[in-house]
């Protein structure tokens, strides 16, 4: 895998301070934050038994672990200068034009900074790293998953995401601990990944293109919010909100549990396996991610995760991740109170358990500190579940090799997914802009909005 020389990656991580100085400028980004943890002494989020096989020979490429620390310290060059323009333009007109950009192009929005052209224009240039073709081969096959499991675990994998503070500090400060406010966000992130497996979705004038978008701005808003603030951020020790290191394990969920099974397993990837990482991959891209953080072949996933953990400081404080986890776990995700909604409530939120314990490798010791530990219930609705969801995905699997019975079966789980998307509502992701006092002139470096964004956006945050 080509990488991008440590040297212009460095360049490009210190030009924040004078290409956005709004947001940057006080960073000192020869400083290592707090959360970097790359001496062995120091507790990571590296689980003990990886840990103890694995981090020593992780640390000791130490190129690997000063890219590691660049891309800690880098955020979203071109969506963070466009939403830098929150003092001129406004938070609600910087949204509009976005949105107008995405549906009817940069040309379609009158005087369009250039900022939102270069924004649009990273998104549309897509790489020769990144293959079109397979990528919806890897929509078509994680349309069977998307629509028989996800619906079930999302829950869970939205969770894993608040296991760290020094990661999830982010969503604490812009007001994510509220029940309702969870069941939005945890159906806005379904909602982002179930439609980049419809067809299309990925292409320019696709949905799912324009949910990127929106995803990217609002991890820029928030970092804009925090940034631009005077004393709302502490920068030694967290580093920069949202970087580019804390995306990469969201968005590359299935791609790291196929790549531990292959692993595992001593093998490579199956075509079909293959093609979901690509969408992985692609989808990721349109967030923003470069290609160094986004491998393809299972070693250099399992590796890059590993260097992701064995580098990130271990922390956890009940005040900020386990408010989260104890919303999310409450919030009631159904649209009505329905006998049926609510076993369905009751079977998810079991299944999202044990699929967080087991998917994730979480030990016994930080699930109960995170209070997600499984019941005996929890893993007998859990085994249940899988009575029905494995067969129902095998036959979905060997219809895709029947001619005419996989064209049956491809329009079924379109249409399924698409009713998810009804239940999971309209996907703002947006924030209130009420909570902006927006600037309406030019007022020097240290302008923000007064109070914190109310941000839906997805779980890579």
């Amino acid at each position: 895998m080509t990488t991008t020389p440590l040297s212009e990656l460095q360049a490009t991580v210190r030009a924040q301070k004078t290409e956005i100085p709004r947001l940057y400028g006080k960073v000192d980004f020869d400083a290592v934050p707090e959360r970097f943890a790359s001496e062995p002494d120091i507790a990571s989020q590296l689980p003990n038994r990886f840990s103890r096989k694995h981090r020593a020979r992780v640390l000791a490429n130490q190129a690997n672990v000063d890219r590691q620390l660049a891309y800690t310290m880098l955020g979203d060059v071109v969506a963070d200068a466009y939403a830098a323009l929150i003092p001129e333009h406004g938070f609600r007109k910087l949204v509009d034009m976005l949105v107008l950009a995405c549906e009817r192009g940069v040309e379609a929005v009158p005087d369009a900074p250039p900022e939102l052209e270069r924004f649009i224009a990273s998104m549309e240039a897509l790489p020769d790293w990144i293959d079109p073709r397979l990528s919806a081969e890897g929509a078509r096959a994680g349309r069977v998953s998307m629509a028989i499991l996800v619906p079930f675990m999302i829950r869970g994998a939205f969770i894993a995401t608040f296991m760290n503070k020094y990661s999830g500090l982010p969503m604490a400060l812009t007001g994510q601990l509220s029940n309702s406010s969870s069941v939005q966000r945890v159906k806005e992130t379904a909602s982002f990944f179930t439609t980049a497996t419809l067809p299309g979705a990925l292409e320019r004038s696709g949905p799912g293109f324009r949910a990127a978008a929106m995803v990217r701005l609002m991890h820029s808003m928030v970092r804009a919010n925090l940034l631009m603030r005077p004393g709302r951020w502490d920068v030694p020790t967290y580093g920069i909100p949202i970087p580019q290191v804390d995306q990469m394990p969201a968005g590359m969920i299935p791609a790291i549990i196929s790549a531990n099974r292959c692993v595992r397993e001593k093998r490579d990837f199956t075509r079909r396996e293959r093609a979901v990482v690509e969408l992985c991959r692609h989808q990721c891209f349109l967030l923003g991610l470069p290609h160094d953080l986004l491998p393809d072949t299972p070693r250099e996933i399992f590796d890059a995760i590993l260097l992701y953990s064995a580098t990130l400081r271990d922390g956890y404080d009940d005040e900020t991740n386990g408010e989260l986890v104890r919303a999310t776990m409450a919030a009631y995700l159904p649209d009505d109170r329905s006998l049926k909604s609510q076993a369905i409530n009751v079977i998810e939120r079991s299944v999202s358990k044990v699929f967080f314990k087991q998917a994730f490798r979480v030990s016994d010791e930080k699930a109960q500190r995170m209070g997600v530990v499984p019941s005996r219930l929890d893993y007998a609705i859990f085994t249940a579940f899988q009575a029905y969801a494995v067969p129902a995905m095998s036959a979905h699997m060997l219809l895709e090799r029947l001619p005419v019975l996989e064209g049956i079966a491809d329009r079924f789980l379109v249409e399924r997914i698409n009713e998810l998307l009804v239940s999971y509502g309209h996907a703002e992701y947006t924030t209130d802009p009420a909570r902006y006092a927006v600037a309406t002139r030019e007022r020097g470096t240290q302008d923000a909005p007064q109070e914190h964004p109310h941000a839906h956006a997805h779980a890579a945050a």
